[in-house]
């Protein structure tokens, strides 16, 4: 590895570290300052970086200790490790034996070591047709001359890119015709059975991304209200609607919801709460050796909170979608079951829940509630 890429590995391990945010997130930071590092190197260094943070367990069991981030280079330089069967099972698979205990418990051996396994491998970049401006099949004959493609499986609005490519150069993202989003992620927001002239709130709205994947069923008709507490999320929601051309869609702060008008007005809620992450590890492995019981337990009280501050929105015959990036049943199954017990809610649907494999979607869960008639 040259000297020069060394260096800056390096230094993303040291910092990256250290930081409170996700490693995708700092990785956009570090090389917005860091302008010298061109795509070649930046390529190199990412594929370091992603294997050693994967591997970091399986790293540290090949090193002395006390462990610096250039032994945990070196050793990583050597893989494949030989004898691994000899190491701990958490150890194998390169988890926390924390998280990896929590998973044996909730889902057994074998699909807690095939969870692991899985989430050590590179996810794969899909992307989502908008509707509203074109169909994925004159996309798809477009693209296939050019790229290497697929369809997704079970999304009809989704393609698979096998290789990555400069996606926000491209004159169709310009044009909104597409957006990236994973697989899992679109058969979420297909959830929501959206109709022309219905009011939705997507309470968890973030910078848009399911709003923008069922908003063409309503055919710019009825009204999307779009809140968030990140100011800077929803600024981002603002330019991908208009470059979606998204009309019925509107921004909230917290005024504008607290208005009368808006209480029990919704035909649906999408609350695609904050969650421990732990469905999409392939894209920031990092989070997994962060994550502490008492950060899930955080969670699954927020969660909660969440829950009950957005049913006061839900009009009587309406419907409310629960989702997360999770697979651990607390934040799911097990909220699920309180939601419908505490608050006399029925399941309109089977549960929605997807685990990592390879080439595939990442993990998600969605539910459809709504209220029983009394």
């Amino acid at each position: 590895m040259k000297p020069f890429r060394k260096h800056h590995l390096l230094k993303i391990l040291e910092d990256g570290g250290n930081s409170t945010l996700p490693l995708d997130a700092f990785l956009r930071d570090y090389f917005r300052a860091n302008k010298s590092v061109g795509s070649k190197d930046r390529q190199e260094i990412c594929e370091k970086l992603y294997g050693i943070v994967r591997w970091r367990g399986l790293v540290d069991a090949q090193c002395s200790k006390p462990i610096s981030w250039e032994d945990r280079l070196k050793a990583f330089l050597q893989f494949p490790v030989k004898n691994v069967e000899t190491l701990p099972p958490h150890v194998q698979v390169s988890f926390p034996k924390f998280f990896y205990d929590h998973l044996v418990e909730a889902y057994g051996d074998a699909k807690a070591r095939a969870f692991c396994l899985n989430s050590n491998k590179q996810a794969p970049t899909m992307v989502r047709v908008n509707l509203l401006k074109g169909s994925r099949k004159d996309l798809f004959y477009k693209w296939e001359t050019e790229y290497d493609v697929s369809l997704c499986k079970h999304s009809e609005a989704g393609i698979i890119f096998h290789k990555k490519i400069n996606f926000f150069a491209l004159p169709e993202f310009k044009a909104g015709l597409f957006e990236i989003q994973d697989e899992g992620s679109q058969l979420v927001a297909s959830h929501m059975d959206v109709s022309p002239n219905e009011h939705i709130l997507d309470y968890c709205a973030g910078s848009g991304g399911k709003t923008l994947a069922f908003a063409p069923k309503m055919g710019n008709k009825g009204q999307i209200y779009l809140y968030d507490i990140r100011p800077r999320a929803l600024i981002e929601a603002k330019k991908r609607l208009k470059r979606a051309g998204i009309q019925n869609a509107q921004v909230l702060d917290d005024q504008k919801l607290r208005k009368k008008g808006m209480l029990g007005r919704m035909d649906w809620i999408l609350l695609d709460v904050p969650c421990s992450g732990t469905g999409t590890l392939r894209r920031n492995p990092d989070m997994k050796w962060k994550l502490k019981l008492e950060t899930i337990l955080r969670l699954v009280d927020e969660q909660q909170k969440i829950f009950h501050q957005s049913l006061k929105f839900l009009r009587p015959n309406g419907k409310i979608v629960y989702a997360t990036c999770s697979i651990l049943p607390e934040e799911n199954e097990r909220q699920i079951e309180h939601f419908m017990k505490k608050y006399h809610l029925k399941l309109e649907s089977p549960l929605f829940q997807s685990f990592p494999k390879d080439g595939e979607m990442d993990g998600f869960f969605c539910a459809v509630l709504s209220r029983m008639q009394k």
